[in-house]
């Protein structure tokens, strides 16, 4: 085809000189016998590698070899070169800025950098089109390899180094290769609704445990533990309850909490929040009045899931069973760090925020080797409350007692009842303002806060102004900022109390409270090490005061994260000349080294009675698919105890056992056995699942894949299933195959978060069955099963050419598929002819585009014509020629266009 163009392309030439259509008069050659005719007229294309280059190569066989069309070149390899036939002269560079170019044909010299050399007489020949170099001369200026094949009509070029346009098109296809994937909407795919019921068979998670202990006074002890907790519906409500006893199995405590949680905001009617509850809550904190606290009673807000309750502060609290222990990382740094506190919670107060997104997560680690992790996105700055948006809360709470009351009451500040209410408002896309009224008990003394605040945007930084007034007595000023200054992030506070004012988030004798963080992270090398510093200043109402300065620097080894900290704090008291001072150190780490995950601390005084004071690390490592060993080893200095545990962890299909030794050189002893299950629904048979991974907590989503025969989206009884196929949930998690149902599950999903949820078309075993959906968007709820049905359907071929309006071929362009909603559900690249494919496309109907990029750089409308149908009838469709129609190219991407490659 390509041989015939050519031929054709020759007698069109010929015929136009014969009729005239060409004027130009044909001058000599130099010194040659040679003249230009038609029957010496070639037309090449240009190869380099695998990419064509520009749109032909005119040429002539003449006496001495094959002379090039000098003009073509400078189009076809998009030259900077200046070719002015009236002074017969062009200038410019050659491929780099320093091979510099002029070709005076006036006075026959041609000048190549500082190197200037005569012409021969048949260098450079006058043609009909221009000027026709030799192409062995050309080679030389061009510093390449030419080769002349007349039998393809082909012009091969090679160079020892990749030329401007190569590199440029290996940039595309490397772009291309990284191009992020196409950006959709959860909100637009399909959705799986799980309505809540008046009662739903709730998911339990047991864990029980045994231990006897020998101590250093030879006196024995034996204990027995259990904890259940159970989540489901009840009264088309979720409910989670926790019953936990005391070290002699006798019950002690019981939690039980009612709730709704809708991102959104679409709960109790006119209110439309976004969460509420009744029982066991938690109540929000204030600027300058209330602490977060945990009792019984009732909680309820509009606010975004995600949204802190304070400025800069957030708190996280959870369920932490006995023996688990928890860490908290901001932005991939370490920054806390606590163990199971008997009581079944974890929490981590007044977490300090930073200007923009912070990204934290909460890792559990159980004693079987579990690994339980929660993501949070909290972000500062502007636009923190939407224009005109407003967002309250209210609460009414015991604090400190359970709904349930099975033993007495730790003894705390904040016991007693406490409510209150509280508005933030929107007045702009910088400024918003808050205002609160809470009631509490505070060391036996009912307290009442009245508090207002105004926040505003300033550049790259975010500033509230605060002001408290307790209506038993005094009233509080405070300003705080954060901010980000090039890559730093600033955080400042000022704290002012006045005439005895009392509250939770000081100390009662704090008068005055200043500090200052500087959050930066250093280049070292590959890495970045974050660096904090951090200087605060106590004033006390009695005349002393306190300094305190800290600084952490965390680093990050292959998959080991540690941190090392100083903290140094000075107090002055009224009266006395020398001020006491202490310094501390400290150092964590967490991560893995190998097969190892190590989790470790050690704590050191710097002043004082200076030295270790002590430390604990811990080691797990995998024996096999389900089972793992645990080592740790820890010293206190100031008893000179050293202890050291070693325990086995073994996950069975339907539970998990934990055994642990630990021996101390006092000579004493504890062994201890942990056994670790859950209960839960099973949609698929109607009964009950026992599992060793916990249901309570996390979310479920049961799904049957089977064969759309008809292609309506609903499984039919006639429709066979498919086994042996993994399902994907979100950008991460995997599914276990369906089994010969075709039915599978997958655990651990994120409550109250949307995620969805497709087939790995991978693990298909026929590449012309493919999914039907991107897949189906659930959002899980803690204990709650989600049923979903995954359709497959046979898939086929659309194939075609696309082509300019009069011909020629568009290569190099993305193309796009379009199903019948619209959406984009393949995407390829036209071949060097014009050619292109879309494999294993899903029966139906659908239309093709060019992708609007593309098509404003080629110049062509996006949308073609028809409707393409692939079914049974016709599984592999052949489209044939595309034309796309021409329009004009926005100003911006039409510039040096013309000269490019087009593609393979």
């Amino acid at each position: 085809m390509g041989t015939f163009f050519h031929k054709a392309v020759k007698v069109l030439t010929a015929l136009a000189v014969a009729t005239g259509v060409v004027v130009m008069p044909v001058a000599p050659a130099f010194a040659s016998g040679w003249q230009a005719n038609e029957d010496d007229a070639l037309l090449f294309d240009v190869r380099v590698g695998q990419w064509r280059v520009g749109d032909g190569i005119r040429g002539y066989q003449t006496d001495t070899g094959v002379c090039i069309d000098f003009a073509d070149i400078i189009m076809a390899f998009d030259l900077p070169v200046r070719l002015d036939k009236k002074s017969r002269r062009a200038t410019g560079w050659l491929f780099e800025e320093s091979r510099t170019f002029t070709l005076d044909l006036e006075s026959n010299i041609v000048q190549i950098m500082n190197k200037s050399q005569n012409l021969a007489a048949t260098d450079v020949r006058d043609v009909p089109e221009g000027y026709c170099v030799d192409s062995d001369v050309l080679a030389q200026w061009l510093n390449v390899n030419l080769k002349i094949d007349q039998a393809n009509a082909l012009i091969i070029v090679s160079a020892d180094r990749k030329l401007p346009f190569e590199l440029a098109e290996e940039r595309k296809a490397r772009a291309g290769k990284v191009r992020p994937p196409m950006e959709f909407d959860l909100g637009t795919l399909p959705q799986a609704r799980n309505p809540y019921k008046f009662f739903r068979t709730p998911s339990v998670d047991i864990v029980a445990s045994i231990s006897a202990a020998r101590d250093k006074m030879a006196s024995n002890r034996a204990d027995a533990r259990y904890e259940i907790y159970a989540s489901g519906d009840i009264a088309g409500a979720s409910f989670d309850a926790r019953l936990s006893s005391n070290g002699k199995g006798i019950p002690e405590s019981l939690r039980v909490r009612a709730y709704k949680t809708e991102s959104e905001g679409s709960l109790l009617g006119p209110l439309n929040a976004t969460h509420f509850a009744l029982g066991d809550v938690a109540t929000n904190a204030t600027a300058l009045g209330i602490q977060s606290t945990a009792g019984r009673g009732a909680f309820v807000t509009n606010r975004p899931l995600n949204r802190p309750a304070s400025f800069d502060r957030t708190v996280f609290r959870g369920d932490l069973p006995d023996g688990w222990d928890a860490e908290l990382y901001r932005n991939d740094q370490l920054i806390a760090y606590v163990q199971s506190r008997g009581d079944g919670r974890f929490e981590f107060l007044d977490v300090q925020l930073l200007y923009g997104q912070n990204r934290f997560e909460v890792v559990l680690y159980g004693p079987q080797g579990q690994v339980r992790r929660e993501v949070k996105m909290i972000p500062v700055g502007l636009n923190s409350i939407p224009p005109r948006e407003t967002y309250y809360w209210a609460a009414i709470q015991d604090a400190g007692r359970d709904l349930i009351n099975l033993g007495s009451s730790e003894q705390n500040d904040y016991l007693g009842w406490r409510a209150g209410v509280g508005l933030e408002r929107g007045l702009d896309p910088k400024t918003s303002v808050a205002a609160s009224l809470f009631s509490s008990m505070l060391r036996g003394q009912r307290q009442y806060y009245l508090e207002g605040s105004v926040r505003r945007a300033v550049g790259p930084s975010l500033i509230e102004l605060a002001s408290a007034s307790n209506l038993v007595g005094g009233y509080a000023l405070r300003g705080q900022m954060l901010a980000q200054v090039g890559q730093t992030m600033v955080t400042g506070e000022s704290a002012w109390l006045f005439g005895n004012y009392q509250s939770e988030r000081y100390d009662r004798d704090v008068r005055r409270l200043s500090s200052m963080s500087l959050d930066h992270a250093i280049k070292v090398g590959r890495q970045y090490l974050p660096l904090r510093g951090e200087v605060r200043y106590i004033e006390r109402t009695g005349g002393g005061s306190r300094l305190e300065a800290a600084s952490r620097i965390s680093f990050n080894i292959n998959q080991l994260n540690a941190s090392a900290e100083l903290e140094w704090s000075q107090d002055r008291n009224r009266g006395t000349v020398d001020p006491s001072s202490r310094l501390d150190a400290a150092l964590r780490l967490s991560g893995r080294v190998g097969g190892l995950r190590l989790r470790g601390e050690a704590t050191f005084a710097l002043s004082g009675e200076t030295g270790f004071r002590e430390s604990k690390i811990t080691g797990e490592w995998r024996a096999g698919e389900r089972a793992d060993w645990k080592v740790e080893a820890g010293y206190s200095a100031g008893d000179s105890r050293s202890r050291l545990a070693l325990g086995h962890s073994r996950r069975f299909k339907h539970f998990a056992i934990t055994g642990q030794v630990e021996v101390a050189n006092d000579g004493s002893v504890a062994a201890g056995l942990n056994l670790a299950f859950s209960l839960g629904p099973n949609p698929h048979n109607g009964g009950m699942r026992v599992a060793a991974d916990k249901l309570a907590s996390s979310g479920q989503a049961f799904a049957v894949v089977f064969q759309d025969d008809n292609a309506d989206g609903i499984r039919q009884p006639n429709e066979p299933v498919q086994k042996d196929v993994e399902l994907t949930a979100g950008m991460t998690g995997r599914g276990r195959p369906t089994d010969a149902q075709g039915r599978t599950i997958i655990d651990g999903l994120q409550p109250y978060e949307q995620i969805l949820i497709g087939i790995d078309a991978s693990s298909l075993p026929d590449p012309f069955v493919q999914p039907a959906t991107s897949g189906i968007v659930i959002t899980p709820r803690p204990g709650i099963p989600t049923v979903i049905e995954l359709p497959l359907v046979s898939a086929g071929e659309i194939s075609g050419n696309l082509q300019r309006e009069g011909g020629k071929a568009l290569s190099g362009v993305d193309i796009e598929l379009l199903n019948k909603n619209g959406d984009v559900i393949k995407a390829t690249r036209s071949e060097y002819d014009g050619f292109f494919l879309f494999e294993f496309v899903p029966y139906g109907d659908y239309r093709i585009r060019v992708a609007p990029l593309s098509a404003n750089v080629v110049g062509v409308a996006s949308e073609l014509p028809g409707i393409f149908a692939l079914g049974k009838a016709g599984g592999s469709v052949d489209v044939g020629i595309i034309i796309a129609k021409a329009v004009p190219r926005l100003a911006q991407t039409a510039t040096g266009i013309s000269g490019a490659a087009q593609g393979p």
